[in-house]
């Protein structure tokens, strides 16, 4: 007599392996509005200079976008999304998911995402955005990556812009300084050579911090110590020294973590492509780890910071300058405001 069937008891139970696929950049691409404002311009309505700008954070301009000419995160980003597209050779019909990492989404309902997928073309396609600030393109490639390589999608655009020019206060020197406004994007599609992809990554947040880099819109979002009289509302709000500090410390540490995860050291990685917050802090992780000027990429000085445009800018202009090569292990880095940071180590 045959014995009954065992019911499979939870613990037992495990999800079907998921099919062995490498996950490849198959295109990026970049955009930027026209008008660029210079240390220059900033002299003449601030108390400030070129020389004490440069000498803090790196930066000589930033590009803005000039709403009356149409330029927002929506046109920055579809123009980036486009030239992924065309890059990787890849119909927009063909994409599965869109990302839009940003804070500064041209509407919050509906998700600026979903019109960049339907002007694409890509009507099908599920679409989302992503608030993680800086760190936000990271977080979407790891989440897309990780997507492809479970089988669940084949083609997505990620997609990092934010137009940090709408949000920043011109009379503020510690914030309009800083920011500057830019989109990247980079699609992603399945490959059968199962070394390339994600090596190791990391996603962190410290909410306990969220006052030292917020965005108030109403009295309300003011926390104590900060003076309501003196915090115009929906302007970016950031307590500078501790933001650098967190930043420094943070840099470093997120960099050890990732490669201890990975079984490497920083001279196994060809190319570390870090989120452009201030010139001093890339230049203080690159000489942490006895880097060649070469392996950490820098173009702040062109473009200011970009939140999470930042990053997919960088990857952008160094594909098109064929310095991200096959086979390469590139380390990509972010940290900002929530606090977040978040790493991602490809071999590409």
């Amino acid at each position: 007599m045959t014995a009954p069937p065992q019911p499979i008891r939870r613990s037992d139970a495990r999800p079907p392996t998921p099919p062995a696929v490498g996950v490849r950049l198959a295109g990026t691409g970049h955009a930027l509005p026209e008008t660029r404002l210079t240390n220059a311009d900033l002299e003449r309505v601030l108390d400030t200079s070129d020389e004490w700008i440069v000498q803090r954070t790196g930066i000589r301009e930033r590009r803005v976008c000039r709403r009356e000419r149409g330029e927002g995160v929506h046109s920055l980003a579809l123009d980036a999304a486009r030239a992924a597209l065309a890059d990787a050779r890849v119909d927009p019909a063909d994409l599965d998911l869109v990302i839009l990492s940003s804070v500064t989404g041209d509407t919050l309902v509906p998700a600026t995402s979903c019109r960049i997928a339907a002007d694409l073309g890509a009507d099908r396609a599920g679409a989302f955005d992503l608030a993680a600030a800086c760190s936000g393109f990271v977080y979407g490639l790891n989440i897309a990556h990780d997507l492809i390589r479970g089988g669940a999608y084949r083609t997505i655009c990620v997609i990092g812009c934010d137009a940090m020019s709408r949000i920043v206060d011109p009379s503020d020197r510690r914030t309009v300084i800083l920011f500057g406004d830019a989109a990247g994007a980079a699609v992603l599609r399945p490959t059968d050579d199962t070394s390339k992809g994600v090596l190791a990554q990391c996603m962190h947040a410290d909410g306990s911090r969220w006052r030292d880099l917020y965005l108030p819109h109403s009295r309300l979002d003011i926390p104590d110590g900060d003076d309501p009289d003196d915090t115009p509302l929906h302007c970016l709000r950031m307590r500078g020294r501790e933001v650098y500090k967190f930043a420094v410390i943070t840099f470093s540490d997120l960099i050890d973590e990732t490669l201890a995860k990975a079984g490497l050291v920083a001279d196994d990685i060809d190319l570390f492509i870090a989120h452009q917050s201030n010139a001093r802090i890339l230049e203080s992780a690159r000489e942490r780890f006895g880097l060649p000027e070469q392996k950490m990429y820098v173009n702040i000085d062109r473009y200011g910071n970009s939140s999470a445009g930042s990053v997919p800018l960088c990857l952008s202009e160094l594909r098109a300058a064929g310095r991200v090569g096959d086979g390469n292990l590139v380390m990509f880095v972010a940290f900002g405001a929530g606090l977040t940071w978040a790493s991602s180590l490809w071999r590409v």
